[in-house]
């Protein structure tokens, strides 16, 4: 099994981030190996091989979980903290992490994507109160990871969103810091860099300043995964791979092996969801990264980021990258949508896709030289129709789910999991009471439909299209007075519609 890191989503905005595998490149296209024995490469999983079996006959248990990702191994772990008596069961459809856990960047970032709808008419001390769970949410995976003895090369350095390449993007970095402050995030945590100051934390190739979000971090998601799945066997979580869910119903969950019947059933599939509950309301979309081999230590002198922050620059289309514990820059851009909401399987991707990467890699960074790039992966996230993540429990009917990150699960997916966790437990706490909580309601009561196809991939190509135009008029300093007002507009359109 392959993972590792990756992010982004193709109609949103902003740019926070997490998810994908890592895997080697060839000289063609194939551009995958499964093994490979770089660190920051993950080979098959370290854990308990016994511990892993796949779903066969009829089963009873308490709470079974639908999805061997980050939200259902996280909803796992802490039902098991808070209820070390409930029988749990996980199933996965592959292997634990071959959907967007195991496919992406890395980002853990104290943020959601949409927060503003949670937070609209709310005081702004109840927004700083929910944006400091959302802060405190990055370290509390940081220390649990410290006291499982997780090694997932988790550091936290911060991210630079960047006006780095044309001076339009100062504007558009300035908004964003309005817009970070205006939810509740805190000054001390949000700060405004000139452009020196952006060159002292990092070396790009047009600096017109800057934010410094403090409250972000990285991790390796392939060894968060491993992590996980060894921890939840020590804690006696039954654990299936190659066991996909064919159907929920009555309180019960079919595989092609068999079924496992419980008063609650957890579905944490994101982005890879085949399941009818969930194909409606959530969207996959594709995420490409790229790694170079290790960097020498000149190189980083010439590019800086010493502090290991994430970095990004502000463009609808969305890039991201940091440097890995190993000395490799992590980097991907933009995303797909695939006609009839297809996830993506494969991890490989194509020649044309690595080297729209590394030349606008090489943009941000052109005292980086000529380098090499050792992996290139591709996954898919899940997308809402309203932009907003959440964590919902239908004790009605018994399912309970949790998705919608557009791009920053891996931090979202361990906020959700805890919130799930002590909703079933039946807890009144702050998680349970934030605005992404549901208690008691269905999904179609929060999250709306997409719309059907082609409809949906019309959509996706128009938007991909209106987008790069704005991008390349702004890239090339085309100052046009009718036509890039008239896109910017448009543009904001498309993203009011889509959020």
């Amino acid at each position: 099994m392959t993972k590792a890191p990756s992010n982004d989503a193709i109609f949103w905005s902003h740019r926070d981030n997490g998810r994908v595998p890592l895997a080697p490149l060839s000289i063609a296209e194939q551009a995958i190996d499964e093994r490979t024995t770089d660190e920051q490469a993950i080979g098959e999983q370290t854990g308990d091989k016994q511990a892993i079996d796949e779903q066969t006959g009829d089963e009873q248990a308490d709470v079974v979980i639908v999805g061997g990702g980050f939200t259902g191994l996280w909803t796992a772990y802490h039902l098991k903290r808070l209820a070390p008596e409930k029988d749990i069961r996980v199933l996965e459809a592959r292997r634990f992490g071959h959907g967007a856990s195991g496919r992406n960047g890395g980002w853990v970032v104290g943020n959601l994507a949409g927060l503003e709808r949670h937070l609209k008419g709310l005081t702004l001390a109840r927004r700083q109160a929910l944006c400091e769970l959302l802060s405190a949410n990055v370290d509390e995976i940081g220390t649990t990871l410290s006291q499982e003895a997780i090694d997932a090369d988790f550091h936290k350095g911060g991210a630079l969103y960047a006006a780095a390449r044309y001076p339009a993007q100062e504007a558009l970095q300035r908004d964003y810091l309005a817009h970070l402050l205006e939810l509740g995030h805190r000054q001390h945590d949000c700060l405004w860099l000139s452009a020196d100051e952006l060159s002292d934390r990092a070396r790009f190739r047009r600096p017109f300043g800057g934010i410094f979000h403090r409250q972000v971090a990285t991790l390796h998601p392939g060894k968060l995964i491993d992590g996980l799945v060894e921890r939840l066997a020590a804690m006696q979580v039954r654990l299936y791979e190659q066991s996909p869910a064919t159907s929920i119903d009555d309180g019960k969950v079919t595989t092609p092996q068999g079924s496992i019947r419980a008063p609650m059933i957890v579905m944490a599939t994101e982005g890879y969801n085949t399941l009818p509950q969930l194909r409606p309301h959530l969207v996959p979309v594709s995420s490409l990264v790229i790694a170079t081999e290790p960097l020498s230590q000149s190189q980083w002198d010439a590019i800086g980021l010493a502090q290991r922050p994430t970095f990004a620059d502000a463009s609808r289309l969305i890039n991201y990258g940091h440097r890995s514990r190993d000395g490799r820059l992590i980097f991907g851009a933009r995303g797909r949508y695939r006609f009839n909401a297809r996830p993506r399987h494969q991890a490989s991707i194509t020649q044309g896709d690595i080297q729209m990467r590394k030349a606008l890699l090489q943009d941000l960074f052109p005292d980086l030289g000529e380098v090499d790039i050792s992996h290139g992966w591709g996954g898919t996230l899940g997308l809402s129709r309203s932009f907003r993540p959440h964590a919902l429990v239908d004790r009605r009917s018994g399912i309970a789910t949790a998705g919608g990150y557009a791009g920053e699960g891996v931090a979202a997916s361990h906020l959700m999991a805890r919130t799930l966790a002590e909703m079933i437990c039946g807890q009144d706490t702050p998680l349970t009471r934030a605005p992404w909580a549901f208690d008691g309601c269905a999904l179609d009561q929060v999250v709306r439909r997409w719309e059907p196809e082609p409809l949906r991939w019309l959509g996706a190509q128009t938007i991909t299209l209106s987008y790069a135009t704005e991008e390349a008029l702004a890239s090339r300093e085309r100052h046009l007075p009718l036509i890039g007002p008239a896109l910017s507009r448009l543009n904001d359109r498309f993203a009011a519609v889509i959020e």
